[in-house]
């Protein structure tokens, strides 16, 4: 019988933005595999509710600010003498301000390069640190479509989101001398409160459009997580510097 390649138990990931959204939706996955989950967020209620709803035992929660990019290397230092190394990371902390060219500010702009771009470079730098990791660490960093396709009022969005699929391709090959493997997904809309949010910003008809434009409809947090598991474990292990395009449909057309 077939090992199950997807079994991860005995690896240790930390799930930065796990308190909500794609984040507890990955954790709870890789969770149901087996994983030990590092629960990150700003909020520690809601990051004690993703941990109730985490299968198996283990798991543990921190609280960190990841705008504070040059702290993180710190922050992991302090986490990895608690847990012990890691066997990877997967970004999904992020933020979503919609504003037109017209309004978008430096501090618009640089709030979301700070967490969406800044971060995921530090929390990688930081996973490097041999102390820090296992032989079979993995990076994932959750993009979005945007990156590839274009949509009034999302440029700044856009522009971090993509930053996220190039520097994937640098940072494989630059990290594929210590083994380290480094992916990326690019999710369409999923059901979180972050397209809840984006919904009460536009008008109903686009928020149609939108949807409509997703052939098999919106996604799940549960679906990213499965493609997040499918790059960690054991069936990513000749993967690296790709991005996975989990979107129901929505670059197809």
């Amino acid at each position: 019988m077939l090992d199950n390649p997807l079994n991860m138990t005995g690896r240790t990931i930390l799930v930065s933005g796990a308190s909500s959204g794609l984040g507890r939706g990955i954790a709870q996955v890789l969770a149901g595999l087996g994983a030990r989950v590092v629960v990150h967020g700003r909020d520690l209620p809601r990051i004690n509710e993703t941990l109730a709803t985490l299968p198996g035992a283990g798991h543990i929660g921190t609280v960190f600010d990841l705008a504070n990019y040059d702290g993180i290397g710190e922050w992991v230092a302090d986490l990895v003498g608690e847990v012990g190394a890691l066997d990877g990371i997967v970004h999904s902390a992020g933020i979503l301000t919609v504003a037109p060219v017209k309004v978008l500010s430096s501090r618009i702009l640089g709030s979301m390069t700070d967490v969406n771009v800044h971060a995921a470079i530090s929390l990688a730098r930081a996973l490097r640190v041999p102390a820090h990791r296992t032989s079979q660490a993995s990076i994932v960093f959750i993009s979005s479509v945007m990156a590839f396709a274009g949509t009034a009022g999302q440029v700044a969005y856009s522009a971090t989101k993509g930053a996220l699929v190039a520097l994937t391709r640098s940072m494989a090959m630059e990290f594929a001398k210590e083994g380290i493997r480094v992916n990326c997904i690019a999710p369409g809309a999923v059901q979180t409160e972050m397209v809840f949010k984006y919904k009460r910003t536009v008008p109903v008809d686009q928020m149609k459009a939108l949807e409509a434009r997703h052939p098999l409809g919106f996604g799940t947090p549960e679906d990213i997580g499965y493609a997040a598991a499918y790059l960690m474990a054991r069936t990513g292990k000749w993967i690296t510097g790709s991005t996975l395009v989990v979107d129901g449909g929505y670059l197809a057309q």
